[in-house]
């Protein structure tokens, strides 16, 4: 399971990094938004490994509380904080996104595009 884990986290960094290097703005939004999923897996993957593997989430009564009985709670919190992060920066992107190309007339990150579009009648 740990190497099926390891591989999607790595697809999903390379996938990223490939669409961060693309250049148009939609692209590069996109990879930053699977650089995120890749972090938010990773970050989840480091609290679960060896903490939590049949352990109970929740407390039970009779049983003590501490790390060895129960899962920990921090990665799970940190991931659904960057999830709500992460919505939150796209959504700002996509809004910088449209009003840029409303300006520029084109969706490249350097706006070369436009200034060829302009230069060639």
């Amino acid at each position: 399971m740990e190497i099926i884990l390891a591989i999607s986290i790595g697809v999903l960094t390379g996938s990223g990094v490939w669409l961060l290097l693309r250049p148009r703005t939609f692209q590069v939004i996109m990879g930053l938004s699977l650089l995120s999923y890749a972090v938010n897996l990773f970050i989840f993957s480091m609290g679960r490994l060896g903490l939590a593997l049949a352990k109970e989430p929740v407390l039970l009564p009779g049983v003590a509380q501490d790390l060895q009985h129960y899962a920990d709670p921090l990665p799970q919190a940190l991931v659904l904080t960057a999830i709500v992060i992460g919505f939150a920066m796209t959504a700002l992107f996509l809004v910088v996104l449209l009003a840029a190309r409303g300006i520029s007339g084109t969706d490249h990150v350097d706006g070369s595009q436009a200034r060829d579009a302009q230069e060639m009648p």
